[in-house]
């Protein structure tokens, strides 16, 4: 059918919809207002099959309007207005038009299709029925008349609206799924982009030939994301630390203006910096051509967040916060009542001979100090004497970790483990294939014996076979058993490499290191300690290092060398 655009006499008001320059007289019933939806603003000027544009919805119901001899009195149009999503209470035209029925200001209202009314399964149908009881009849340029005179009309009614909200969900789902299978492609799909990273144009084209968007680093912006990251992981920043630090230096964001905190949560639960693109549920494979920070401090800072969150202050691999003097803030408890220590100051302290204030710091277990409860320990603990301890304790550990070769302690712990492991594993599965092959033949066997060619009957033979096919059902999980034992041990090998050069890096870093580098690597080495009268110390160390410590005795037992 050749499309031909009406080309009225009269002219609509744009703020109002409301047509001009009326004729003196209107046949009764026939004043139209016209209702065009469009879902979203890319749909205003587009053709789509399940969706027509705004200027088509308007030329049929004008050609419509021109062939009932309508008089169309008013036209009103929502541009990226969702009718599955947005309620008919949020809608202000369908409000207006409600206004407009009680003024009775039209006779009929005309919509390109029903579904343009809303597609709403418990809502749009009774507000179709307010409409016709309110006086209004309700017209499709495609569909005809909805009527509610019979109880089959209202059914009809309910249906109708009741499949166009199935629709809706059908569309929401296969959008939902090609942006999935988009996304694990490796494509960005849109929204916002990052900071970090600028909108460019590889060639990439959607369905409609439109070319499409992708993301590449933006090196200037990418700069200040690993900062952001490297205070976080290495120093313990929190947002609104980071915030102030960039703010203090003069960088400002994407549009010139000071960082908020609430931003800089948010860059730092990203998961693109690692290079992995996401849309609702669906996540690609790294992209290392948008990879901005590598997953080990990316995991360290999720671990940070994790743990300062108030479901976690009873397990703590962070401090509370890097900021102050003290080594150990946040993590150091009193061992007589289990309250934990806060920091506290003596007001203006001691005067020095140069005539500065000499203010102690200290440690207070607060259960003691005000509320007089039940403990038996020290008030307070000064905080240079404390922590004069711990920085022995983790130099200590240094160099023990230091004084010992990488390659000798795997091969103590898990080496040599493993190769007794890979021997078990390796006679297993030879034992599993002469089993397996043995069956093979027995079933051989039993195929000569049902043609009588076999020496030995087909009963003897089914009961091997039973006790052959048991034998190899135990082995299948033996091999399993040995195969994942293998594997563990192998990530245990990974892992405590991990944990050594982890051990090496703070330990060439320690010295330089800025008061919140060093309460970050105590707070990653000791997850708790309690103090008692007299400073006795009882640590906690955090399992890996522990467990690496227990490595390295064992490690210098097994040279003859006595433990440190």
């Amino acid at each position: 059918m050749t499309q031909t655009s009406i080309i009225p006499n009269y002219i609509f008001d744009k703020a109002t919809g409301w047509r001009l320059d009326l004729p003196a007289y209107i046949e009764p019933g026939s004043r139209v207002l016209s209702l065009y939806r469009v879902s979203t603003d890319k749909q205003l000027y587009h053709t789509d099959s399940n969706d027509a544009d705004i200027p088509m919805q308007r030329i049929r119901c004008r050609e419509f309007c021109e062939r009932m001899n309508w008089t169309l009195v008013c036209e009103l149009q929502e541009e990226g207005v969702s009718g599955h999503k947005v309620r008919a209470e949020q809608r202000d035209k369908i409000q207006l038009i409600k206004e407009y029925a009680k003024e009775g200001k039209f006779d009929i209202l005309l919509v390109f299709m029903f579904d343009r009314i809303g597609r709403i399964a418990d809502e749009t149908p009774f507000v179709v029925e307010w409409l016709i009881s309110n006086g209004i009849r309700v017209w499709s340029a495609l569909e005809g008349e909805q009527r509610i005179e019979t109880h089959t009309d209202r059914l009809t009614n309910y249906i109708r609206y009741w499949q166009a909200d199935g629709e809706s969900q059908k569309i929401s789902a296969r959008t939902s799924n090609s942006m999935g299978v988009l996304t694990e492609e490796g494509h960005f799909t849109g929204g916002l982009c990052a900071y970090g990273y600028r909108y460019v144009k590889l060639g990439r084209t959607n369905r409609r030939k439109q070319e499409v968007y992708d993301l590449e680093i933006c090196e200037d912006e990418a700069y200040i994301v690993q900062i952001i990251f490297r205070l976080a992981a290495d120093e313990g920043y929190g947002a609104q630390r980071l915030a102030n630090y960039l703010n203090g230096k003069g960088l400002k964001n994407r549009s010139g203006k000071n960082w908020h905190p609430a931003s800089i949560q948010g860059m730092l639960k990203n998961i693109l910096y690692t290079g992995i693109l996401r849309s609702g549920k669906s996540r690609s494979d790294v992209q290392e051509r948008l990879r901005i920070i590598d997953d080990k401090t990316f995991e360290t800072v999720q671990n940070m967040l994790e743990v300062r969150s108030r479901k976690q202050q009873a397990i703590r691999s962070a401090p509370l916060n890097t900021r102050g003097k003290s080594l150990l803030a946040g993590n150091i408890f009193c061992g007589h009542c289990g309250a934990r220590l806060c920091i506290t100051t003596s007001g203006k302290g001691r005067k020095r001979q140069d005539g500065t204030n000499d203010i102690r710091i200290r440690y207070t277990c607060q259960t003691k100090s005000r509320t007089h409860g039940n403990c038996d320990g020290q008030t307070g603990y000064t905080v240079e004497k404390l922590d004069a301890i711990i920085d022995s304790i983790i130099r200590g550990i240094f160099s023990r970790v230091c004084n010992l070769n990488r390659n000798d302690v795997l091969d103590v712990c898990y080496k040599r483990e493993l190769s007794a492991k890979r021997t078990i594993f390796k006679k297993l599965e030879k034992e599993l294939n002469r089993a397996e092959n043995d069956l093979g033949r027995l079933k051989t066997e039993i195929m000569k014996s049902l043609a009588g060619e076999s020496a030995f009957s087909t009963e003897l033979l089914s009961e091997v076979i039973q006790e052959q096919e048991q034998r190899c059902s135990e082995l299948r999980g033996k091999v399993y058993a040995a195969r994942k034992e293998l594997e563990d041990g192998e990530t245990a090998i990974a892992s405590m490499g991990e944990r050594y050069d982890d051990l090496l890096k703070w330990s060439a870093a320690y010295d330089t290191a800025s008061m919140s580098a060093k309460k970050m690597i105590v707070s990653r080495m000791i997850d708790r300690v309690d103090v008692y009268r007299g400073y006795q110390l009882k640590l906690k160390l955090n399992i890996s290092v522990e467990q690496f410590l227990v490595s390295l005795e064992n490690t210098k037992a097994s040279k003859g060398k006595s433990p440190a």
